[in-house]
């Protein structure tokens, strides 16, 4: 049996390229003991057959698909039915993992019992390159979920079977921008705790893309998230004004948000 179980979902990306990158930043770690579960979530292009040919040479990769485009939370619970390691760890298709990650992470859960789950810092680059970093804060608290996500979820390693304890991911329409944080949120109800290593394990893509993706009316899905999640963490009544946090950040243009969050170059 694999230690970690790497799992990643993939949609309509026909750069060979950025997902060759991603792949090989898993691939070449220098903790090795795992396997790879890449989910294409029902593709309209040639993706699937992009990574079928990237991990070709590699046993250690499991290339499967959905009959049509489900979401991530969906993908993801889908590799998670198949995932045999004692660790779950996650990976997006358009970023890169530093090489030394996983060995990190391991050797934190293995040493640390007490900890659910392990996430870290990351450089954050677009088309022109690394532009800033993202440092999350290395003890996060239940209270600090009302701001927003306290990990970097593509960076994060998880105990398994404490993520199917809690049913893995809530494939809802309510969640399909939101899995990663209403994941935690459920986490902590259930007062388990996480750890974020105070270096750069992660790069993470962060581009105009992304920024183009952030429709409002997935901000007001996270207002439902929050408001559920902050209900059973009873964070109420102080958890009343960041339920409606990303309605209000929703109306403020993401190069605002940017430059307020100090990532502007």
């Amino acid at each position: 049996m694999p230690k970690v179980s790497v799992i990643m979902g993939i949609y309509n990306t026909n750069n060979k390229i950025m997902v060759k990158k991603a792949i090989d930043s898993i691939i070449n770690q220098s903790f090795s003991d795992f396997e790879f579960i890449i989910c294409d979530d029902g593709s309209s292009d040639n993706t699937y057959e992009i990574v079928k040919e990237i991990i070709s040479n590699d046993k250690r990769c499991i290339l499967i698909k959905n009959n049509r485009n489900m979401g991530l939370a969906y993908s993801l619970n889908n590799c998670l039915k198949i995932a045999k390691g004692e660790y779950i760890a996650r990976m997006d298709a358009d970023d890169i993992s530093m090489l030394d990650r996983f060995e990190k992470q391991v050797k934190f859960l293995d040493n640390n019992p007490q900890y659910a789950i392990v996430g870290g810092n990351a450089e954050l680059f677009n088309e022109e390159g690394t532009y800033s970093k993202r440092a999350m804060k290395e003890y996060p608290t239940k209270e600090d979920l009302l701001f927003g996500t306290i990990f970097i979820h593509p960076s994060i390693m998880m105990r398994k079977d404490i993520l199917l304890k809690l049913n893995g991911y809530r494939a809802v329409k309510e969640t399909s921008r939101c899995e990663d944080y209403d994941l935690w949120l459920r986490l902590y109800a259930h007062g388990y705790k996480g750890y974020n290593i105070q270096e750069n394990i992660y790069k993470f893509r962060e581009d105009i893309n992304a920024f183009k993706r952030r429709k409002y009316k997935y901000r007001i899905d996270e207002a439902k998230v929050r408001y559920k999640g902050f209900k059973n963490l009873k964070l109420f009544p102080k958890g009343y004004i960041y339920v409606i946090k990303p309605l209000i950040v929703g109306l403020i243009p993401q190069n605002i948000l940017a430059i307020l969050r100090g990532e502007n170059k």
